[in-house]
């Protein structure tokens, strides 16, 4: 029996000395986001676990980019050692794209730290232009606009249903601002007092706000998101289909073969 109690105290040994070896093994202090890549704007979540909490010691915390110092801060842990902490990743402190270093702190000599990445977001210039717009049948119209955070690739009158389709590249969220021209394209009641146009974003009806009316034109402003890629700007009516210079050149036209149809007869007779 003596025997047996002896192996069995030297089995217990064995078997209990990885589990001491595994314990040393475990850091004192941990840190990790929920993230490697962040945009301007996201949040960024930094969290982590002490092994040992030092009573009324703070965690610090800093984050670092090209040898500077981005942000700073300081909180206690939970009574497990657990922490975490929230960042906005957004100016004036997040400026350029690159890898940013995140260092935490707990007592003397308690570092760990890790690295993340970020994106800031794209500059766009507000660009004022004005296009050329194709009337079905005959005749154009210049549409003046303003837009940041895209870029129009072509504007489309479409008559039938007293339409103007944008179509957008939109690299980024941004506005537009469109200046129409009455005689061209409006939105009308029938007292002839103006209407609201309706506006479709990826066949998605969204506000506008109306900056400016005059007698010759009515300044409209749109936001987009990124990724939109078409507005409808829907009136109550458009430029005739034929112009108004098709439409003299037709008149003109018909006259001419009006009375030369009657000197023919007459010369007949």
């Amino acid at each position: 029996m003596d025997v047996k109690f002896f192996f069995i105290l030297i089995l217990l040994g064995i078997f209990s000395v990885p589990a001491f070896a595994q314990s040393d093994d475990v850091p004192f202090l941990t840190v990790e986001t929920d993230d490697n890549h962040y945009d301007e704007g996201d949040t960024v979540v930094i969290s982590g676990k002490l092994k040992t909490v030092i009573v009324d010691t703070p965690i610090i915390l800093q984050l670092w980019h090209e040898g500077n110092l981005i942000d700073a801060a300081q909180f206690f842990p939970a009574q497990d050692g657990s922490y975490s902490h929230t960042i906005i990743a957004e100016k004036p402190l997040w400026r350029t794209e690159g890898e940013y270093l995140i260092i935490v702190s707990h007592g003397e000599g308690n570092i760990s730290e890790t690295t993340i990445d970020f994106t800031p977001r794209q500059e766009f210039l507000e660009i004022t232009e004005s296009i050329e717009v194709q009337i079905p049948n005959g005749g154009t119209f210049d549409v003046e606009y303003t837009i940041k955070g895209g870029a129009v690739k072509d504007m489309i009158l479409e008559p039938n249903n007293y339409t103007l389709k944008i179509l957008l590249e939109t690299p980024d969220e941004g506005t537009i601002s469109l200046r129409l021209p009455r005689d061209s394209i409006d939105a009308e009641k029938p007292n002839g007092q103006d209407e609201t146009f309706i506006v479709l974003i990826d066949n998605i009806q969204n506000l506008y706000k109306e900056t400016e009316t005059t007698s010759q034109a009515r300044l409209i402003t749109i936001n987009f998101e990124e990724g939109d890629s078409e507005i409808e700007i829907i009136g109550t009516k458009v430029v005739p289909e034929f112009g108004i210079i098709v439409v003299l050149i037709l008149i003109t036209g018909m006259m001419f073969a009006i009375g030369f149809t009657k000197n023919k007869f007459q010369l007949k007779i």
